[in-house]
């Protein structure tokens, strides 16, 4: 059984990728006059610069697939980028890129993706300038927990058949991404769904009803201003520079092409199994910011001494609070990586892999609001 932690000459490079990144374009960005601006949309307004350099320097077309024309690598390739990102600011400027990495996998996940090929071409083709964005629209004002138990309501946003055309009705909330830098919707978003086409039946599996369109700017601008609105841009503590806004869909045509999956199994396993991708990426994430505040606060402890005779370093309660988060970073970034590789290449039925890239997601956060608040009081209030 080969274990190797030596990256590879690719991973090498990618993570070179993200520490030129995240120290030319996102640190800077934190001390802009748009990062401190007291409006969550004029905050998320302010990173399209940064948003358009991501694209300048391939971020956005490695998150497709080299099948479909772009240049993404493994799952522990992304994860690499994620950390690096998220270590120099874990405000949620990054996000943004990640969130149109989600945005992106329903398509690359669907039985027949090459078949959507045509709905890539704003990632694939972006220019200088260029900020496509996309989006997984699936959280619903009221929760979405339960989306899939048999005798509940299910999806409150709902598609109906009419002749060649879909028609889209209904709220979502926390989709990153979704509103686009102008309201006017990200350029591909995959919105989750019910069928309404016919009566559902009592004995109905909810999973027989559930349908991924695909909605891009050009569907909205051609239905007009009333067919998607942003209720509201959300106020999110700690990711204060992205977007994740409540948005309404009424009466919105799409052409039949636009359904990616379902009605059926297949567009909740498309769902599901981003949802899966991501889980391991959020396992990055908590890696990044846990690194970030250990750095900070030991940065701290070796500088500072509170007018003590010694840096507090030499403070058996300080460091010991720095071995422990300096632990929990090694933790779960070898739990990442291990989540990463399995669930692309196994060992084991999908369900164990699975299994075990939403653990990541689970024990990696959870890690990461212990190690900061440790951070925190090595620092002091």
């Amino acid at each position: 059984m080969p274990i190797d932690f030596h990256l590879s000459p690719t991973e090498s490079g990618v993570r070179a990728l993200a520490q030129s990144f995240a120290r030319e374009v996102l640190i800077p960005f934190r001390t802009s006059p748009s990062s401190l601006s007291p409006s969550q949309k004029d905050r998320f307004a302010g990173t399209r610069s940064l948003y358009s350099e991501a694209v300048a320097r391939g971020l956005i077309k490695a998150q497709i697939a080299p099948p479909l024309g772009g240049t993404g690598g493994s799952l522990v390739e992304a994860a690499l980028l994620v950390e690096e990102c998220y270590a120099a600011d874990p405000s949620g400027t990054s996000l943004t890129v990640f969130g149109t990495a989600l945005g992106l996998l329903p398509l690359q996940l669907a039985p027949e993706a090459g078949k959507y090929v045509e709905f890539l071409k704003p990632f694939l083709e972006a220019g200088e300038g260029d900020a496509p964005l996309a989006s997984l629209v699936f959280s619903e004002p009221g929760g979405t927990a339960n989306w899939l138990e048999r005798g509940a309501p299910g999806m409150n946003t709902t598609v109906r058949r009419e002749g060649e055309e879909w028609v889209v009705d209904g709220e979502k909330v926390w989709g990153t991404n979704c509103a686009g830098w102008d309201d006017r919707g990200a350029d591909l978003q995959a919105v989750v769904c019910r069928d309404v086409t016919t009566p559902p039946r009592e004995d109905e599996d909810p999973k027989a009803r559930i349908v991924i369109v695909l909605v891009t700017r050009a569907d909205i601008a051609r239905n007009g201003d009333a067919s998607f609105q942003v209720v509201q841009h959300m106020s999110t503590m700690g990711h204060k520079s992205y977007s994740g806004a409540h948005v309404r869909f009424s009466n919105l045509r799409v052409p039949s092409k636009n359904i990616l999956c379902g009605p059926g199994p297949e567009a909740v396993d498309a769902v599901l199994s981003s949802f899966d991708n991501t889980g391991v990426l959020v396992g990055a994430m908590a890696t990044g910011v846990m690194r970030g505040a250990f750095n900070a606060a030991l940065a701290f402890a070796k500088s500072d001494s509170r007018r003590g005779a010694t840096p507090l370093l030499e403070r058996q309660a300080v460091a010991d609070k720095l071995g422990d988060i300096k632990m929990k970073v090694e933790a779960c970034r070898a739990l990442t990586w291990k989540a990463g590789h399995a669930l692309r290449n196994g060992p084991g039925a999908y369900q164990e892999r699975r299994e075990l890239a939403l653990a990541t997601k689970v024990f990696c956060s959870e890690s990461a609001v212990k190690a900061v608040i440790d951070a925190i009081e090595v620092v002091g209030v």
